[in-house]
């Protein structure tokens, strides 16, 4: 395995080329008018996962976006690693803050900037270029299968119905996943743990028109008033939340894993001044980095309604909408947090008005067994790599379709992510360093081997 330093200098501009074509497809899967973008993109890495030295593979239609599986089976007795990744990325609004095209990647500063450019599509390049090394070489130690989706940035909805009905197809023995963060290049960090999600989408429909605010004003329940007021009722003066039965299945974290978990170097001032804050804030009682792992958490993440160009318009609007995510962590149920979020919101609907729910999507939160032998060989792929042991996180972010993977199939997923707090996956100008590329594709290989290693044991 000690080439692939080689082959990555001789290979490095082929496969940014690569990357940057996939890149070029605006896989927008929250938008409905992007069919075309969509399977492009799927077709470009069904190629590409040929290309890299795979047996088959093949773009399957599902009650979605299409998902693309491929394979190389080279000895039932080895072992099988199922990688996952998704081809789909977050809208790229707002434009104007971008300073280069997001779909037209662009190299500064060391570093690929571009919508997908480190979620997913830069880091699941890893994971194939990795692959592509080890056939070329003849270092694949096991048995490798593929699925990519592409609604990872909606919910995985169609994947999990894909994995209810193949089974068979996706059997293997770990999951493989590049869609996480590292704390830095300098401290190497794995994520064994995410929250969960629960999204929705909350409408609150006064009048049946638009009225008068001089006219109506005082007489009518303005919904932007009401909403306004929903929102604000839902969390106390000291950050928790306050919809009854929320908290109903959240454990607390017992003192050694608190105690662990606050020993991960976390730079507040540093993460402050990136993100142009005078401070931190949340549940009280707990540090910020126990926020933004262990503890769940509720957020508006856009709010609309009644007029909002320039100017005045004195009205009482006839609706307002919010939209708002939760995250949440091991035990909280998703349908159970939507029972009882629904339930709150009729028991608090004041007269005048009447409110919608829509579900959006969400999944349980997920977390990894850390004496797991798949979790030592991450563990030594990235020592072997990085010169150094990495700590262990427990990450804010969620990835629906894990936790569905260890309910449905029944097989545990290595969490093994390059990407760092900077590179502003899901803002204008998404950037990913070279230097974690590399990187990557330098150590997943490192992985295959030291699982393949402990397999028999």
């Amino acid at each position: 395995m000690d080439s692939i330093r080689g082959y990555i200098e001789k290979n490095k501009e082929r496969f940014l080329e690569e990357l940057f074509g996939l890149i070029r497809i605006p896989s927008v899967s929250a938008d409905k008018r992007n069919r075309e973008e969509m399977y492009s993109a799927a077709e470009y890495l069904k190629e590409n996962i040929i290309s890299s030295g795979a047996d088959k593979a093949e773009v399957v239609k599902t009650s979605g976006w299409p998902v693309v599986f491929g394979e190389k089976l080279i000895d039932s007795k080895l072992p099988t690693i199922l990688v996952y990744g998704h081809y789909d990325v977050q809208p790229p609004d707002p434009h104007e803050e971008w300073k280069s095209l997001p779909f037209e990647p662009e190299i500064r500063e060391e570093k690929i900037y571009a919508r997908g450019a480190d979620d997913d599509k830069g880091q699941l390049f890893m994971q194939l270029k990795a692959f592509e090394y080890m056939v070329a070489e003849n270092k694949l130690p096991c048995n490798v299968k593929f699925i990519i989706e592409g609604e990872e940035e909606i919910g995985s909805a169609a994947l999990k119905k894909f994995c209810l009905r193949n089974g068979q197809l996706l059997s293997a023995d770990v999951i493989l996943v590049s869609d996480t963060t590292m704390l830095s290049l300098d401290t190497p960090s794995l994520t064994i743990g995410l929250r969960g999600l629960a999204y929705f989408e909350i409408t609150v429909t006064g009048p049946n028109r638009d009225l008068h605010s001089g006219l109506y004003g005082g007489a009518v329940n303005n919904p932007c008033n009401v909403l306004a007021d929903i929102i604000s009722g839902m969390k106390d003066d000291k950050g928790k939340i306050t919809i009854p039965g929320f908290y109903d299945s959240v454990k607390e974290v017992d003192k050694g894993e608190r105690e662990l978990l606050n020993k991960v170097p976390l730079d507040e001032d540093t993460l402050i001044t990136n993100i142009g804050i005078p401070e931190f804030y949340g549940e009280e009682g707990y540090t910020t980095i126990e926020r933004l792992g262990i503890r769940p958490s509720l957020d508006v993440n856009g709010i609309w309604g009644g007029f909002m160009e320039e100017g005045a318009k004195t009205i009482l609007p006839a609706n307002a909408s919010a939209k708002i995510s939760m995250r949440l962590v091991p035990d909280q149920d998703t349908e159970k947090i939507e029972k009882i979020f629904k339930a709150h919101l009729e028991n608090i609907s004041p007269p005048g008005v009447s409110i919608r729910i829509k579900t959006l999507h969400g999944g349980n939160a997920y977390v990894a067994p850390w004496e797991s032998k798949e979790i030592q060989a991450a563990i030594s792929s990235i020592e072997k790599t990085f010169g150094k042991k990495p700590l262990p996180i427990r990450g804010g972010g969620s990835i629906p379709v894990i936790a569905a993977f260890d309910e449905v199939l029944g097989i545990k997923a290595v969490l093994l992510g390059f990407g760092l707090e900077t590179d502003a996956i899901h803002s204008p100008n998404e950037n990913f360093p070279l230097q974690s590329f590399y990187k990557g594709i330098e150590t997943i290989p490192w992985f295959y081997h030291f699982y393949s290693e402990s397999y028999n044991l």
